[in-house]
Formats: structure tokens, C-alpha cells, sequence
């Protein structure tokens, strides 16, 4: 498959033992010293490779067991037992899972799709991107038709206005203004974490992680001088005036807050570099104010308009706000119905915690995302937050080998960006610009509910 097409992976070993879902308690006493233990018929070899761990105080065993029950099952004095390990379930919260933050590090571990096991005990549908279903109907002998190597599947996403139309003279030579763009590998950039220690060795883990997947990430001023070396990645958040922006020009692309004078910014910065990409960084709201703001800095010229929800993935003023999903639904019908969709890229951040989701958010209608907390999870941090409060990162995650934890990064989009071929193989699309606002291959579940129960219930079917 050519160079393009492939991110090159490699296995990139833990520095802390990872924490297992389930425990093994297991009880010397009354053991009658069989022939053969039924622990050295274990086939993942966890009681052979077994340590002590100083940093975690426990046996390894918990991030060694697949679960399979043999040995539970298996010893004739029952002196074996499973329980479920309350330090796994105190990770994260109910958006970065602990099944999400062991998935995530198994795939910065390897940069391989995670094995979920056999069979899905779960819930039918669940709130945010749960509650969506995507068409999988054109997957055709999945065993035997692999779409690795079988076909291509481009990733390709470019960034940038877009003209509603191009003119021509009668020598078939170009007559319309060409806007400035810019092309990434996958359909995602980095955003600045919310909360980690982010220390000078992440940034730059960050940065050169960026480099080597060919897109960028939104810097903060105060790490563009330490991070010079990589200014053609670096998307510079300008969260304050500069009257001598001069600078710039060192950059493809800047990021602006949504202010009162924004429009006014984004033209002065132009007018600095004419082929400079100039995204409008703004609360993702669903309201009329927030949808009809969206609508303005499209009209005005923006390249790019980047809605900005909370960690979980809501609205983030007030409590009980959409979900990042509905908001962009929204937001992708008012481009549509103003008539500037096709002109204007749509990015979005918050609660992107699974390759899945980056799909979803596209065919809701964005064009493009942003991840921030997923590039944490893979350089291991526990989402515990102490970080925010002022407390000690139990993983140190600030001390970490720069280039060690680019690999992370990079393994962890590896096996994203596989999951993306396969979903996409699975709907029949193999190029990932048309996923966008594709919201027929997809299935939601307050759809559903309102035209399968709406009548039975009595309540109106709007």
C-alpha cells in the first residue's frame, strides 16, 4: 500500500503496569499441591510472568488476565477467585471509560484495533454518540475481503474555503479566486489538552507526533518559541491582540476566539499573509445566538469554524446542554439552509474519546475534528485529574521520554486510523470527505423512539 495510505506503528512498552478490570484472589490455604496446578495451565502464562509491583503495591496479574475463567473453573478446592478491581473502576469518568482508557492504552501500546473479547454484555443504546448507529450494510465477507490491501480507502481531508462555483474564459484558463488550503492525512487535528501536566517534553511529544501523521495542533503563544522547530504544524490560538503580527507568516494556520471584533482580526491577519488559514475557535451552542454566530463568521470569510464543547462532550454553559453530536446537526443545517455549507469547514472538540466517534461527528456533519484528552490517555494518564487541583500525576506523565511518547501517539492514530478503513469499508465509502453530514447511513435513537412510540404514548411527532 503506498507510502500515504500507511502509518507506520511500532510497539511502544507501558512505563507504569496497566490496570485489569478484574483480580485474582487467590487463596493458599487448603491447597492439596495437585500434580499439576492448574496455574501453570493457564495459556497467557499469567501466573508464570506474574511480578510485585513497587509503583501500584500489587501483583501484576490484574493487567495480565484475559478473563477466561480456567483457573476459577479448573481447581478442585475452588481456592481461586475473580473479583473486580476497584481501582479499574474508579477510571475516569462516564465519558473516558475505564473500558475507553484500557482500550486507548492497549492501542498506544500497539497501534493495533483492541480485541474487545466475545460478545457485547452491555446496554441497547446509552446517551451522546451511543445512541447512534452507523450503516454497515455494504460489508461483504469481512474474513475473506479484507480491505487492507484490497482497495483504497482515502483519509485525505482538506481544510480551507471552497468556491460555490468556478469560472472559465473561452481558453478554459481560471477566472475565480483560488483559496488557500491545507491537506492533512486524517481527519483529525490536536487541540491543547484541558487539564495534564503538560510539560515542555509533551508539547513537543505532541508536536512531533503531528509531524509525522502530516497534520497540526492548536499551540498556545506561550510554547510556540520552545516548539520554533516545528512551526509547520503549529496552529498559533491568538487569544490576544498583537498590533505587530508580523510573525505569522511563519505559519499555515492561526486560530481566533470568538470575539466581538473577530472578523475584523481575521481580515487584518490576512491582509499579513494572503494564503493564511484562519480558523474562528467558538462555544459549541445550539441555540439561536450560538447557530446564527456560526453563520456570520461563515459569511465573513472565515476558513475554518472550530466548536468547542466541554470535556464530555455537551454544551458547555449550564448543565443538561446537547451533546456535541446535536450540535452539530444543528449547526450543519443552518450552513445548509444559509447556503454556505459547501464553502466553510466544520471542526469540532469535546468528548471524542473513540475512533467511532470521530466517524459519527462527520456524519452528523463536521468536516474534520480535534482531540485533546485521547493524547493523554495514551502517554497513560487516569484521566484523574489531580493535575487541575494542584495534586502529583500518579503516572508523571510530565516526565515522560519525548520521543517515547510521540510513539504513543502515533501507534494510538494507527489504530484509528484502521478503524476508520474498516468502518468506512463497512459503509461503502471510501473517500472520507464524503462522510460529511452523510446522516443517511446513520440511525438515531431518539428518531427511533419518537416514530416507533410518539402515538402509542400520546406525544406529538415533532
Amino acid at each position: 500500500m503506498p507510502k500515504k495510505y500507511h502509518i507506520d506503528v511500532q510497539h511502544t512498552s507501558n512505563r507504569y503496569p496497566t490496570i485489569g478490570r478484574s483480580g485474582i484472589v487467590d487463596w493458599g490455604e487448603g491447597c492439596l499441591k495437585c500434580a499439576q496446578c492448574v496455574k501453570s495451565q493457564c495459556v497467557y502464562d499469567v501466573y508464570r510472568e506474574r511480578s510485585f509491583s513497587e509503583e501500584i503495591l500489587a501483583d501484576t496479574i490484574d493487567q495480565l488476565c484475559k478473563s477466561c475463567f480456567r483457573c476459577v473453573q479448573g481447581c478442585p478446592r475452588r481456592l481461586i477467585h475473580k473479583t473486580t478491581n476497584p481501582e479499574w473502576e474508579a477510571l475516569g469518568d462516564d465519558v473516558y471509560t475505564p473500558e475507553i482508557i484500557c482500550a486507548t492504552w492497549a492501542q498506544a501500546e500497539s497501534g493495533r484495533i483492541p480485541v474487545s473479547g466475545a460478545g457485547y454484555g452491555g446496554s441497547f443504546s446509552g446517551p451522546g454518540f451511543d445512541s447512534m448507529w452507523t450503516d454497515m450494510s455494504e460489508i461483504v465477507r469481512p474474513t475473506r475481503d479484507g480491505i487492507h490491501g484490497r482497495e483504497y480507502i482515502s483519509t485525505l481531508i482538506d481544510i480551507g474555503r471552497k468556491p460555490a462555483m468556478l469560472k472559465f474564459d473561452n481558453d478554459g484558463n481560471l477566472l475565480s479566486e483560488t483559496w488557500p488550503n491545507l491537506r492533512v492525512s486524517l481527519p483529525i487535528i490536536f487541540d491543547i489538552p484541558p487539564f495534564g501536566d503538560l510539560s515542555s517534553t509533551v508539547w513537543k511529544a505532541m508536536a512531533l507526533a503531528a509531524s509525522r501523521l502530516d497534520t497540526v495542533m492548536v499551540t498556545p503563544l506561550s510554547r510556540i518559541e520552545e516548539l520554533s522547530e516545528f512551526s509547520s504544524v503549529l496552529v498559533p490560538l491568538l487569544e490576544t491582540d498583537d498590533p505587530d503580527a508580523k510573525w505569522i507568516g511563519r505559519f499555515r494556520m492561526v486560530e481566533i476566539p470568538n470575539t466581538e471584533d473577530a472578523v475584523e482580526r481575521m481580515r487584518f491577519l490576512k491582509g499579513l499573509k494572503s494564503d493564511l488559514l484562519v480558523s474562528a475557535r467558538v462555544p459549541a451552542l445550539a441555540s439561536h445566538e450560538g447557530l446564527q454566530r456560526v453563520v456570520d463568521l461563515a459569511r465573513a470569510g472565515f476558513d475554518l469554524i472550530h466548536c468547542v464543547a466541554d470535556e464530555r462532550g455537551y454544551e458547555p454553559e449550564g448543565n443538561g446542554g446537547l451533546h456535541i453530536k446535536d450540535v452539530i446537526r444543528r449547526a450543519h443545517a443552518a450552513l445548509l439552509q444559509d447556503r454556505t455549507r459547501d464553502e466553510i469547514g466544520l471542526m469540532v472538540t469535546g468528548g471524542i474519546a473513540m475512533a467511532e466517534h470521530v466517524i459519527k461527528s462527520m456524519l452528523c456533519g463536521a468536516n474534520l475534528v480535534c482531540v485533546d484528552v485521547p493524547l493523554l490517555i495514551a502517554l497513560e494518564c487516569r484521566v484523574c485529574r489531580n493535575c487541575r487541583d494542584g495534586g502529583e500525576c500518579p503516572v508523571r506523565l510530565g516526565q515522560s521520554d519525548s520521543l517515547w511518547a510521540a510513539r504513543r501517539i502515533i501507534n494510538l492514530m494507527g489504530a484509528w486510523h484502521n478503524q476508520f478503513l474498516e468502518m468506512m469499508g463497512a459503509m461503502g465509502i471510501r473517500e472520507a470527505r464524503r462522510l460529511r453530514g452523510e446522516q443517511g447511513r446513520v440511525m438515531f435513537m431518539e428518531d427511533l423512539e419518537r416514530d416507533s412510540f410518539a402515538k402509542i404514548l400520546g406525544r406529538p411527532n415533532s
